[in-house]
């Protein structure tokens, strides 16, 4: 199938997606979404691939939201079904067992904004704008925003973001714990790269553990979190990417895993 609405390349270990409609700044729409779908299911499927890079393909905005137009031809099933492709697209990215960086450019509204929270870490650049204005439209959130932001900065703060639908630059975003860091727009995609190639070196099978472990952990208690850290470590920590490790560490080396 090939790909209209975003652009999937992949070099060494690092896939990148790009969203590629700039016509309409990459507003997101059912075509998108199932290319997106099928994209991410390929990257999950390769095992080569150690890192992904949501970004965008121009530099005015990452997803400036849902696609109004479509939106407002559907009826009450399609717009239902719609969100929830979405939810589910946007678990799917949070689920893959590999490092998901977004480099947001420019504006990160709606749709935009909960694609980036279904990122593990979200590098943005100065001029990045996010927020929910869904509240202007007298709408709700409806790709997940309404539970991904509260568990991200609270529910106080999530609810004055959504209720009254005010965008945030890209500093008060670091201040509030959304964004992990911010750089000048032309080094964006350079310092997402240092990363991406210092994960893409790490263990497939410790990072996808990890980030079971941290998921799986938020969503009970203290102890109940230990037992399932306990459980994922224990898968780990005989398997062969653990032994390469240790053996790597005693022989003084880099190591090699799979």
């Amino acid at each position: 199938m090939p790909f209209k609405n975003i652009i999937l390349n992949t070099e060494e270990k690092i896939a990148t997606i790009l969203f590629n409609r700039p016509n309409v700044l990459n507003a997101l729409n059912s075509e998108l979404f199932d290319e997106l779908d099928l994209a991410l299911d390929r990257i999950s499927a390769d095992k080569n691939i150690k890192v992904l890079i949501l970004t965008d393909s121009g530099k005015k905005a990452f997803v400036a939201g849902a696609d109004i137009i479509e939106l407002s031809k559907m009826d009450l099933c399609q717009a239902k079904f719609f969100a929830r492709k979405g939810q589910k697209i946007f678990s799917k990215l949070e689920s893959l067992p590999i490092p998901v960086i977004a480099a947001v450019n420019g504006l990160a509204l709606g749709g935009g904004f909960e694609a980036a929270m279904g990122c593990d870490f979200i590098y943005a650049a100065s001029t990045a704008v996010f927020g929910l204005p869904e509240s202007n439209l007298g709408l709700i959130p409806g790709f997940g925003g309404t539970q991904r932001l509260a568990r991200l900065v609270g529910p106080n703060l999530s609810k004055e973001l959504i209720l009254t639908g005010i965008s945030i630059p890209a500093e008060k975003a670091l201040e509030y714990g959304i964004a992990n860091l911010i750089c000048d727009p032309e080094n964006l995609m350079k310092t997402v790269m240092k990363t991406a190639v210092i994960l893409a070196k790490k263990s497939r099978t410790a990072s996808r553990a990890a980030k079971e472990a941290i998921q799986s952990g938020m969503n009970t208690d203290l102890e109940s979190g230990f037992l399932i850290e306990n459980e994922i470590f224990e898968s780990v920590v005989t398997g062969g990417d653990a032994k390469e490790g240790i053996q790597a560490f005693f022989e003084k080396r880099e190591p090699t895993f799979i």
